[in-house]
């Protein structure tokens, strides 16, 4: 679902009377915090990178590394493969980045 249909949906709840402004302003701004978060840039999202809690199999760095950069989770874990193919530096960063990075 696009931003833009979520933004109608809370719009059209307003109207029906099912949310308050209040309600709606706090949906809206929390809707629009979502997309300028997932798609931080430089030292934000550095600063913000996470481990995730929800997208993962084993550390849940991929899925961190998505929220931060806005790639989806199965691209990072494909590259992770590759690059343990190629010489294991993949399981090298992987493992060094679940010590150093704190989780969410």
């Amino acid at each position: 679902m696009s931003l833009a249909d979520e933004l109608q949906k809370l719009e059209e709840l307003r109207q029906r009377g099912a949310l308050s402004e209040a309600e709606y302003g706090q949906a809206k701004a929390r809707l629009l915090e979502v997309p300028l978060r997932a798609h931080a840039t430089g030292m934000e999202a550095i600063n913000g990178f996470r481990l995730s809690s929800s997208d993962r199999w084993i550390a849940g760095i991929c899925g961190g590394l998505a929220v931060s950069t806005g790639l989806a989770s199965w691209i990072w874990r494909l590259i992770f493969v590759l690059l343990f193919c190629f010489g294991g530096f993949g399981l090298l960063s992987y493992f060094l980045l679940w010590v150093v990075v704190p989780r969410d």
